[in-house]
């Protein structure tokens, strides 16, 4: 068999292991709960892993890697850093008080609906603006992924970017569509494990072969056409104040991600929890560090003009199938391999995809439009909110030139803004009241958006034009806002702060 026939091989058996577990779940999802949430029954395991490769997406193994490659630890080195910060203190703080206030808060199934209980908002205000919010940048989000796929099914089959758009997009919907969140967290599992030993066997693989050839990552680094080192390799050297914040300002963003606070909601009691804690903050930390390895080693292993021909997101694609199918002749361990990218790509896509199906059907249409809808009418919107909302993605990342990175980047902007404030000020300062939250939420959403897509200075938006990242200017505002809106008006009711002061003392 040929090379790309142990590659077809090792990706339609797993394309086919991913939509089997959908298919496998569909059956056991009785209530929307089920659906949405699992029961509330996940592992510590698994929901460590299916939170972390929910979180990094093909942006971990293409957009990171790929940014390094071109500017160095220096330039997107800070990301990383800021990353890692987030997510230890996202798992340290927010993780169980946000479960434990999940349960008292009306058994809240979704953000939204925790938001609305939190603040007893029997307006439904807090639930249609949160709800429009993640629908809007969870698009953004899904069409990261898709583009993601698009690239890689290109690289590695030769086939046109439409097509390999599609054959991607398809997949990701069908054992989505089928399993819901049990499925999505199973297949999550397995892409955490299938990622991280990617991550860490391609960069010593391909040392390896340096080795062999007598070639150091300084000379390699030389060669193809860095002439500083000490600086492409370096943390500090190079950095300015506007990168490290803009870094670092990377960080803030898990505490608003709903895709990630939902895994926390579902862990069945704190005995998992503790152990989720422990690998999933050394799943990012292994992960985070690798993929700046693979960008530095990858400049140096990879001739330049090959990865700038077929675009510096797909360096690890490219040095995957030099080594693998090139050098080693092993193209099923290649294939294998590359299937740790679509596993990167699937394992976000899914999770976007069921948040925002729950955002629409469990919390607009339901919790608004509809109140006495019963499940089978809740799953049944879900699917086809599901279906519209890919739909849309996949017009987005119809775009070959589109960049998987300013397009994560963009939506984890919006959502960190939108939704970070609001949930440690919901869990940790009881004077935080209805008006303030919803303050918070449009402010940091609004910000972000002006940042981000009005073009202010000569046809270019303010983040063109400074260079700040957006999150690092609307996480900020939106807390401002949310202090002093709520100090302004009416302090919340016993009934909303007996919760809270229930929720901050309760152990499970």
């Amino acid at each position: 068999m040929g090379l790309n026939g142990w590659l077809i091989v090792a990706f339609a058996l797993y394309m086919l292991l991913m939509v089997g577990i959908g298919a496998m779940y569909s059956k056991r999802n009785e209530n929307s709960e089920d659906y949405f949430l699992g029961g509330r029954s996940l592992g510590g395991f698994v929901a460590a892993l299916s939170a972390q490769a929910s979180d990094m997406s093909g942006w971990l193994l293409m957009g990171l890697p790929g940014a390094i490659f071109i500017t160095g630890i220096s330039g997107d080195g800070w990301v990383a850093l800021g990353l890692l910060l987030g997510t230890v203190l996202n798992w340290l703080i927010v993780a169980s008080p946000l479960r434990r206030y999940t349960i008292l808060a009306g058994n809240s199934v979704t953000l939204p609906m925790f938001f609305e209980h939190r603040y007893n908002d029997k307006k439904k205000i807090l639930m249609t603006v949160s709800s429009l919010i993640i629908a809007f940048f969870f698009i953004i989000y899904t069409a990261s992924a898709f583009a993601a796929g698009g690239k890689l099914f290109s690289s590695v089959f030769g086939l046109g970017y439409t097509v390999s758009l599609t054959i991607g997009a398809i997949v990701i919907l069908a054992y989505t569509f089928l399993g819901g969140f049990k499925a999505v967290c199973t297949t999550n599992f397995i892409q955490g494990t299938l990622m991280i030993v990617a991550l860490l066997a391609v960069p010593i693989f391909a040392l390896m072969l340096m080795g062999q050839e007598g070639i150091t990552v300084a000379q390699g680094l030389a060669n193809n056409g860095v002439t500083d080192v000490d600086s492409f390799t370096g943390l500090m050297t190079g950095a300015t104040p506007v990168k490290i914040i803009s870094g670092m300002a990377w960080g803030l963003g898990y505490f608003g991600m709903p895709h990630i606070l939902v895994r926390f909601m579902a862990v069945k009691n704190e005995k998992e929890m503790k152990k989720s804690k422990i690998v999933a903050i050394s799943w990012v930390t292994l992960s985070l560090v690798f993929a700046c390895v693979i960008g530095v080693v990858g400049r140096a292993f990879m001739e330049y003009g090959r990865i700038e021909k077929a675009g510096e997101e797909r360096i690890f694609i490219e040095m995957i199938k030099r080594i693998f199918t090139e050098e080693y002749h092993m193209s099923f361990i290649g294939g294998v391999f590359l299937c740790g990218i679509l596993a990167a790509i699937m394992s976000t896509a899914d999770s976007q995809l069921l948040v925002s199906a729950s955002a629409i059907a469990e919390d607009i249409y339901k919790g608004t439009l509809k109140k006495d809808a019963d499940d089978k009418t809740v799953l049944s919107i879900s699917r086809i909110a599901i279906i519209a909302i890919a739909g849309v993605a996949y017009v987005i990342a119809l775009d070959p030139d589109s960049s998987v990175m300013t397009l994560v980047s963009d939506a984890w902007a919006g959502l960190g803004a939108a939704f970070g404030p609001l949930v440690l000020m919901s869990l940790f300062w009881k004077r935080t009241n209805l008006p303030g939250a919803v303050a918070g939420l449009i402010s940091g959403a609004a910000a972000v958006i002006i940042w981000d897509y009005i073009p202010f200075a000569e046809g270019m938006t303010l983040t063109k034009v400074t260079g700040l990242y957006s999150l690092a200017l609307g996480f900020p505002i939106s807390l401002i806002c949310i202090v002093i809106v709520s100090l302004l008006t009416k302090a919340p009711s016993r009934e909303v702060t007996d919760v809270f002061e229930l929720a901050a003392k309760r152990e499970n």
